[in-house]
């Protein structure tokens, strides 16, 4: 029966047999025989065989065509990359290099004296633009070396940099630096602080057409005017002037590489100098700029092993409010008419005032002035108020005052036929008395203009004899006059103005005569008896309410005025009130300390050996000091 089953199998219906057992083999049925097992492994086989088949022609076909896809792609990526470039070259062609900051356009003004030295500032900013040249070339490298060593060579942009800083803004990391000085100068001056990637690519395409369109010396000299360097101080100018007390190119190379150090952290290493844990760091980095100068020759061998660390200004700085702006307001004020513009306009301007002071006789002036508030006592005292009761008819001391007393100095000395002032003592402390003395304030005269009484005077000095309170100028200026043989020379306070080193006002003597030269010999004769005696003095008063004193010679004329009030006190205003007996010693000390300061003593000389009748009690004979 089994046979039979098979052999029926073999039509129509062995057909469907087969099919079924074919199907068996597949299910690979281990209850079958072995016969079936055989087949089923076989079909395994021709499956695998099939698979590899596939792979072969697969590969082959991969093989084939593998050209045509690296074509396509690279198609693709220069399209892309044609897509980036051009859009970059479309970018770097609408980008416009921008105007600086309207603060970075502002600079300050500063004003010396007539040696040169700093007086004081005015402005919004302390900067003050310079000329490249007038910036030392090693002062130059050591910021190159600090900064941007490939600056000379370099597109104006750093990739690596470019690359850190977007990674750092993408990530969320720390800020990274690292840019060139092109890029620096293009964030500082040009676009604002922000960290982001828009501003950054805008920066950096800048800073390519900026390096393209500008020489790398008009670069570097836009970022040494406009990097901060900390106290207060944008631009190489006023750091050198802020730190070490010069202008730039007046700077060392010690002092330059210092400088160059500071950059990195200005806020942090302006303390140097004061900070014993902030120099010692920075000492390190200077030490570090000064390697890289040697190693790129910017300076020689001899040089690296001849610097020493520079010695920095004390910082932060006392109070530049005192009296010296009492000078600074002169000065300006005549420097504004002088150039035909504000007073605001000159202290944004960035011009440099020098002026007639005498920055040390000036403040010899304010000590001598502070010390002559002190009493004297014994002998000494006894003559004063002898002399005081001599001058004013009553003895100081005998004069019975109420409330508290406030005794005004203010001192004037000028150059006889010249007018510049060397010295514009109006007031102790300008924070609390704007108001200046010496060239505003109306003191009683009382005797200090008799010698020019009955005299016939001319413009300026018409109405003198009939002013009954003269500014201390005014009246230094007439017997200024009278010292120039009555040549008559107009005060001024400036003597040249600069701009990026350029002279843009230089002062010339303005002069007219305004008494013959007989009546100025008589009043010299008047006040010290004979025309070959020098200097001459004069004291005159005012009852008990003021004090005169003037000394002069054909080299200079000092004139000392002391008055008293009794300050404001609520709505009620100031009144005059008398001179303490003091106030004889304080103007002969003032007198005295100021005269030998600008002019000098000569030494060997004994006063009793030479009378001088107009000589103050214990004065040598001065003489003109050589500058």
């Amino acid at each position: 029966m089994n046979g039979a089953d098979v052999d029926t199998g073999g039509g129509a219906g062995g057909t469907g047999v087969a099919v079924i057992a074919d199907g068996h083999d597949r299910g690979g049925s281990p209850g079958r025989g072995p016969g079936r097992g055989r087949h089923g492994a076989g079909g395994r086989g021709r499956l695998m065989a099939g698979l590899r088949r596939r792979l072969v022609k697969r590969r082959i076909r991969i093989r084939r065509t593998r050209g045509r896809r690296l074509r396509r792609a690279l198609v693709v990526l220069l399209a892309l990359l044609a897509n980036l470039v051009g859009a970059a070259v479309v970018a770097y062609h609408l980008t416009k290099i921008p105007e600086p900051h309207p603060e970075t356009a502002m600079q300050s003004t500063v004003f010396v004296d007539d040696h040169g030295d700093y007086l004081g500032r005015r402005g919004p900013v302390d900067r003050q633009e310079i000329p490249l040249s007038q910036v030392p070339r090693y002062v130059q490298e050591a910021v190159i070396a600090a900064e941007n060593r490939s600056f000379r060579t370099d597109t104006g942009i750093s990739p690596r940099a470019i690359a850190r800083a977007a990674w750092a803004t993408v990530s969320g990391g720390d800020r990274q630096g690292g840019s060139t000085i092109t890029q620096q100068y293009v964030k500082n001056a040009l676009l604002s602080p922000e960290q982001t990637l828009s501003r950054k690519a805008r920066e950096a395409l800048i800073s390519i057409k900026l390096d393209r369109t500008r020489s790398k010396d008009e670069i570097l000299q836009g970022y040494l005017n406009t990097v901060y360097f900390g106290r207060g101080a944008a631009g190489i100018q006023s750091a050198a002037r802020n730190y070490f007390g010069v202008d730039a190119k007046d700077l060392t190379v010690s002092q330059g590489a210092a400088l160059a150090s500071v950059i990195n952290i200005p806020s942090y290493y302006e303390k140097a100098g004061s900070d014993p844990k902030v120099t010692a760091k920075l000492v390190d980095r200077w030490e570090w700029v000064l390697d890289a100068m040697a190693h790129s020759g910017a300076i020689t061998s001899a040089q690296r092993a001849g610097a020493r660390f520079p010695a920095f200004r004390f910082y932060p700085p006392g109070d530049t409010d005192g009296q010296r702006q009492y000078l600074i307001d002169a000065a300006a004020s005549e420097a504004a008419d002088r150039l035909g513009i504000t007073e605001d306009q000159l202290a944004r301007g960035g011009y440099t005032v020098r002026t007639t002071f005498d920055l040390t006789a000036q403040d010899a002036t304010a000590e001598l002035a502070a010390d002559g508030t002190e009493k004297k006592t014994g002998e000494k005292a006894a003559e004063e108020k002898a002399a005081d009761a001599k001058a004013g008819g009553k003895k100081r001391a005998e004069v019975k005052t109420t409330g508290d007393v406030r005794v005004h100095t203010a001192v004037v000395a000028l150059v006889p036929g010249d007018g510049a002032v060397r010295v514009l003592y109006g007031g102790a402390d300008y924070a609390s008395q704007p108001f200046n003395d010496a060239r505003d304030g109306a003191v009683e005269a009382g005797t200090a203009l008799q010698p020019f009484s009955g005299m016939k005077l001319l413009a300026p000095l018409t109405d003198l004899t009939r002013t009954a309170a003269p500014t201390p100028l005014r009246l230094a200026s007439a017997y200024a006059t009278a010292a120039a043989h009555g040549v008559y020379a107009t005060p001024y306070t400036v003597a040249k103005i600069t701009r990026a080193g350029r002279t843009l006002y230089e002062a010339h003597p303005r002069t007219r005569t305004a008494m013959t030269r007989a009546d100025a010999g008589m009043v010299a004769k008047l006040l010290y008896g004979r025309l070959d005696a020098a200097p001459a003095t004069r004291t005159g008063a005012a009852g008990l309410r003021t004090l005169w004193q003037t000394t002069y010679d054909e080299h200079l004329t000092l004139t000392v005025a002391l008055f008293a009030e009794h300050p404001a006190k609520g709505k009620k205003a100031a009144l005059p009130a008398p001179l303490p007996y003091t106030a004889g010693s304080r103007s002969l000390s003032v007198s005295e300390g100021v005269w030998s300061k600008i002019v000098g003593t000569a030494e060997g000389h004994d006063p009793a050996a030479e009378p001088n009748p107009g000589l103050p009690t214990g004065q040598t004979k001065p003489i003109l000091a050589t500058r």
